[in-house]
């Protein structure tokens, strides 16, 4: 090796760090950060409701307030409150960052 060649990798140290989208931590914690917050919640049917997060329980049965039902992206209903079956629940999403 001359003096302009970099050094080999070291494969004996630690990996890299993953990127910090990785260590968002574990879904209870995202769950218990967005009690509270905006969510968006899409049905296995497609159908979004987007409303405030003010409780869920271990079988995922959701409760919102001023919730909108979202159609194909168009707000169809309105509800002060909603209560959505935990079965029915594809994905919970924050509407805002968290």
């Amino acid at each position: 090796m001359d003096e302009n060649t970099p050094p080999p990798p070291d494969h004996g140290s630690t990996p890299p760090p993953p990127p910090a989208a990785a260590v968002a931590g574990s879904p209870t914690d995202f769950l218990r950060g967005v009690v509270g917050n905006r969510v968006i919640v899409r049905l296995t049917s497609g159908v979004d409701y987007c409303g405030i997060l003010s409780c869920l329980d271990g079988y995922m049965n959701i409760a919102l307030e001023q919730t909108e039902e979202h159609v194909n992206g168009t707000i169809t209903n309105q509800y002060r409150d909603a209560f959505i079956r935990g079965n029915n629940v594809l994905y919970i999403s924050a509407a805002e960052p968290v």
